[in-house]
């Protein structure tokens, strides 16, 4: 069995050879031609595997059914908020998959038409995405219950022939229709599908709308059908499509600095590639194991480890529609893990955090047999060391944080659970560089600094396969956002280090370091310290605006439930901690306790939103944020405590300008 050192050494010293021998562990219906690797003559972005043809969605479901794994469930659908569980096998889902590609070639949908899906996590959405890569169409998941105008931004950017949406999706306590939505996003947008097809949910069914006899000439010609999905399943079953190595599978949209989001695009031959690599030698998974990842399709996690990592590998994979709390309890994870027998758990540190804010002793978790889990694998965001030794301690199984993005597609930095000689996690790292990604961490001028010390976290071009090789539509946008800075480097926007030993540590975004009288810091640092209270369920640090210290850091605190300790006390107790921990040099001198903090769908914490309400800056809304309420009540909190703009008058402590 190759060793993670071995396997790492020959990834950087031979790029392509490395790659070659795991694309061999695919059925490719033309293998790429030697070298794997090449460079685009116009603009000198790297692609992989030019020249070969497979598809994506016969690898996840067609090659399995003939060898062996027909009647193995491929996928769990669970959901405590519609009350609906259901299994489906390889077959049945294949069966699925083909009738939808049939349907939807009637409706003109082929190679290189991009699809817009817009549905929650059920099991019609998984159908989707396999249906439009066994086309070669590129499907494009946005979230259920999206805001009409992000919607509409992105029908717009990847003008879809046809858009896949569910008529309604479930919160806890109440159903939220989709298609008013979808027709509001159509109403602003400049382009419009062929057809809108729609997935009707039993309990809140739409009715289909006509285009009114009112509407004549043009605008009736472009007017979309509105169609039912599961007439579309009617349809006869087609095969898959074989498809250039470099043909898009999809583009998912990340945020951008300039409020138009970036649309990462992911290529069939790289990213089948990657993803089948990193089943086995990040998560230590095998095929006919079960994975649960905790996330929503909408995201970068919910494309390569719900529906096809999992797949890839020839796994069983877990799709959940809920919350990991009050659908119904704090034990729902911890359910799934026992019901399905889950090997490999996946998910968010804010999801770990709200579990154990309402569950501090870990109660429910002893509730279930859960001898057959065996990581829990943690990414999205820095998990706080105090998070990280609670799972751990209470599931008696490693916890691995790693760090990877949207642009990545895969792990960047992990423990390896694959290899025999991976490394022990460490609370607070993300773990060592995975196969093929040279990490560098930078000083402003692009030069390595010494163990230790923060800096610019860059990865040596080429990136592996799997990665984005550029952004839709848009190639100079992707060279000035990830490539111009440092020549020759891909550069992530996230601070950080490594030790001396070599494990790596990701303190969050390039904008979340504070600069407190001329000493960087990382709000992420300080997160750590404040997160070790026992008081303390998460939190987040803001650098607001000062004039006489550039910024100083404000902690913003929720509370594990039944905590009774007075603000004004636990706010002293955090100064202190502080103090002792990082020195009078962080300049840590207000908390306040708030409800909840305002966060993204996937469950990373809006910081740069909090700071700029703290500081009377105008900000937009983002678009990814689960509840923008949140946002009135923590105003509210920040003004009772003084805690606004205002606090750039406050009295100097000498002791923030020691050095």
């Amino acid at each position: 069995m190759p060793t993670y050192a071995a396997d790492y050494a020959a990834s950087l010293a031979d790029p392509a050879g490395f790659w070659s021998g795991q694309a061999a562990r695919l059925t490719w219906q033309r293998d790429p031609p030697r070298p794997v690797l090449s460079q685009d003559e116009d603009t000198g972005f790297y692609r992989w595997f030019r020249g070969g043809r497979l598809n994506t969605s016969w690898l996840c479901l067609d090659y399995h059914v003939a060898n062996g794994r027909a009647n193995q469930p491929a996928l769990h659908y669970d959901s405590p908020v519609t009350n609906v569980r259901r299994s489906y096998t390889y077959a049945e889902l294949l069966d699925l998959t083909a009738r939808l590609a049939g349907g939807l070639r009637a409706q003109g949908v082929g190679e290189g038409d991009r699809v817009l899906i817009y549905m929650p996590n059920m099991p019609e959405a998984v159908v989707a995405m396999l249906a439009c890569a066994r086309l070669g169409a590129v499907h494009s998941v946005v979230f259920g219950g999206f805001a009409p105008p992000e919607l509409a931004v992105r029908i717009d950017d990847a003008q879809p022939r046809a858009i896949i949406c569910a008529s309604a999706g479930m919160e806890v306590d109440r159903p939220i229709p989709y298609l008013p939505l979808v027709r509001e996003a159509l109403a602003l947008a400049t382009h419009q599908p062929a057809c809108v097809v729609v997935s009707q949910r039993d309990f809140c069914p739409a009715e289909l709308p006509e285009v009114p006899a009112t509407v004549a000439g043009e605008a009736a010609a472009t007017a979309p059908r509105f169609v039912d999905y599961h007439e579309l399943l009617q349809a006869a079953p087609v095969a898959a499509v074989p498809l250039d190595a470099t043909a898009p599978l999809y583009i998912l949209y990340t945020s951008g600095t300039t409020g138009r989001p970036k649309g990462v695009v992911r290529e069939h031959g790289g990213h089948a590639v990657a993803l089948r690599y990193s089943m086995g030698a990040v998560y230590g998974l095998k095929p006919g194991e079960t994975m649960f990842s905790g996330s929503d399709i909408g995201w970068a996690v919910g494309h390569s480890y719900i529906v096809y990592g999992p797949l890839l590998l020839g796994a069983t994979t877990v799709l959940f529609e809920g919350k990991p709390i009050r659908t119904p309890d704090a034990g729902t994870f911890w359910r799934l893990a026992a019901d399905y027998g889950v090997h490999v758990l996946f998910t968010a540190p804010t999801a770990i955090r709200a579990i154990r804010k309402e569950d501090p002793e870990g109660r429910l978790a002893r509730q279930y047999d859960l001898s057959r889990l065996r990581h829990l694998f943690l990414a999205g965001e820095r998990c706080d060391p105090a998070t990280y030794a609670w799972a751990g301690e209470l599931l008696g199984i490693p916890v691995v944080d790693h760090w990877w993005q949207t642009e990545s597609g895969w792990p960047m930095l992990a423990t390896c659970m694959g290899y025999p000689d991976a490394l022990p996690a460490r609370a607070g790292s993300a773990g060592h560089p995975v196969p093929g990604y040279q990490l560098e961490i930078l000083d402003e001028e692009g030069q390595p600094v010494p163990a230790g010390t923060t800096g610019l976290v860059a990865l040596r071009l080429p990136l592996p396969p799997g990665c984005l090789p550029t952004l839709w539509q848009d190639d100079a946008r992707f060279q000035q956002a990830y490539l111009d800075q440092f020549p020759g480097y891909y550069i992530s926007g996230d601070g950080g280090y490594r030790d001396a030993q070599g494990y790596c540590y990701i303190m969050g975004r390039v904008d979340d370091v504070i600069n407190i009288a001329g000493h960087r810091m990382s709000t992420g640092e300080l997160e750590e310290v404040l997160a070790a209270h026992p008081a303390v369920a998460e939190c987040a640090v803001l650098g607001l605006f000062d004039e006489l210290r550039g910024q100083v850091p404000v902690g913003l605190v929720v509370l594990k439930d039944g905590q009774t300790l007075p603000e004004a006390e636990l706010e002293q107790q955090l100064i202190q901690l502080v103090r002792s921990r990082v020195g009078a040099v962080a300049c840590f001198r207000q908390a306040a306790v708030v409800a909840r903090l305002p966060k993204t769908r996937s469950g990373k914490i809006l910081r740069k939103t909090l700071r700029q309400l703290a500081d009377g800056e105008e900000f937009t809304v983002p678009s990814t944020i689960d509840d923008p309420a949140i946002l009135d009540e923590i105003r509210a909190v920040l003004t009772r405590r003084g805690m606004l703009k205002e606090i750039g008058g406050s009295q100097l402590d000498p002791s923030c300008l020691s050095s």
